[in-house]
Formats: structure tokens, C-alpha cells, sequence
């Protein structure tokens, strides 16, 4: 569906995506790419304002896979409780840091396939740590960018992985800092509830626009 959408109307998101969000990054904190990857991976279903604030406890004791692969699993699920699906998370961090020291030289890799071969880190996560991390050309897609990329009729996807590969050919370039802007606006405008659309500029050329206040 990507290719309905004209050059006008593709500049048109980018120039008003990028008027709104104009120095738009990714809101986790992560000292080294171990400790992001970790970030990335606790803020699954969890907002990062809460990952932001569980971390600096976290990181204090364990910050290198070294560190995790001797740690108490008991004592990572207290630590990382706040995160919500701690038993899994918990596990998934220990296996990861497993796989880095046998697979990696305890080295984050740079490759999406590499990246993804670790315990727990889907094509989401791998892209979110390529492109903030190495700054890589890629989209990663969450709910947020999901949402909006199929409201404003880029792509008719329901799966994040298929949106994530056909919003990267549609935009071609800069699409990591498009990523961050598509997850704010996301975030605090199209909304997946009560989304603010008669205060947004892309009325005209949002399909979700449309078909909910029945625009012609």
C-alpha cells in the first residue's frame, strides 16, 4: 500500500513529523550497547519513564553479561519487578548474556540476524539497538509506529515486522530518526485513544482521519 501514498504526501509526514519532534531520540538510558540492549528488552509492555527509573538500581549491580551470568536470578526478577513480565525478562537478559560471551566475545553485535539469534531480542528490539546504537538506516515498529504508519494509510499491515521492512523501503532514508518521531507522535498525538485530530496537520491525507469523522 506504500506506493499510494505520493512524494508530497510522504514529504509532507516527514517535514511535519519533524517540525513536532525536531531533536526526537529514544527515551531509554543506556550507558554501554549491553546495558541499552537490557533497557530495550525491559521496556517491552512497560513505559520507559519506568525502565528509566529501574535501571540505575539494576545497572548498579549488574552492567557487563559477565555480571549477569553469575547474578541470582531471584535477585534480577526483584530488581526488575517495577518492568512488569519480570520472570521472563529476568530469564531472557541471563540467556543473552550467556549467548554474547559464547557467541560474541561478550560484544554486542551490529547485524540485525546476529542480534536477533540472542535469546529474546525479536526484530523490534534489534532495530530500536541498531538504529540508536550503531545508527543504522532501519525502522523499528512498535505499537506506536504500527498505529500510525496504518492510520495515515502508508502500509495496510497488521504485522510490526512486515510494516518495519515496508516502511523502510517507502522512506528510504533517515528512517531511524523517523522511527523516534512516528513513536512520539504516537505516543502523545494519535493516540490509540481519544487521538488529538482536529489539532493535527495531517487531517488531509490521514486515512483514519477519513473514515472515523467520515471526511470526504
Amino acid at each position: 500500500m506504500c506506493d499510494t501514498l505520493g512524494v508530497d504526501k510522504k514529504q509532507i509526514i516527514v517535514d511535519y513529523l519533524t517540525q513536532l519532534f525536531p531533536d526526537a531520540r529514544c527515551e531509554l538510558n543506556g550507558e554501554t550497547p549491553f546495558e541499552f540492549l537490557v533497557s530495550v528488552i525491559l521496556s517491552a509492555q512497560c513505559t520507559d519513564k519506568r525502565v528509566n527509573m529501574t535501571t540505575p538500581t539494576l545497572f548498579a549491580k549488574y552492567n557487563k553479561p559477565q555480571d549477569f551470568v553469575k547474578a541470582d536470578i531471584l535477585d534480577i526478577e526483584n530488581i526488575i519487578r517495577p518492568c512488569g513480565f519480570y520472570h521472563n525478562k529476568a530469564r531472557n537478559i541471563v540467556l543473552l548474556s550467556h549467548a554474547l560471551l559464547d557467541k560474541f566475545d561478550g560484544v554486542v553485535p551490529n547485524t540485525l540476524d546476529e542480534l536477533m539469534s540472542l535469546p529474546g531480542v525479536g526484530m523490534k528490539t534489534a532495530k530500536v539497538v541498531l538504529g540508536f546504537v550503531f545508527n543504522q538506516n532501519v525502522m523499528a515498529v512498535d505499537t506506536h509506529v504500527l498505529r500510525v504508519s496504518n492510520r495515515l494509510g502508508i502500509v495496510d499491515e497488521k504485522n510490526a515486522d512486515k510494516c518495519s521492512i515496508k516502511l523502510e523501503k517507502y522512506f528510504k532514508t533517515d528512517v531511524q530518526k523517523l522511527h523516534h518521531r512516528f513513536v512520539l507522535f504516537g505516543r502523545y498525538y494519535c493516540k490509540a485513544i481519544s487521538p488529538k485530530c482536529e489539532m493535527c496537520q495531517l487531517k488531509s491525507i490521514c486515512k483514519y482521519y477519513k473514515e472515523v469523522k467520515n471526511v470526504s
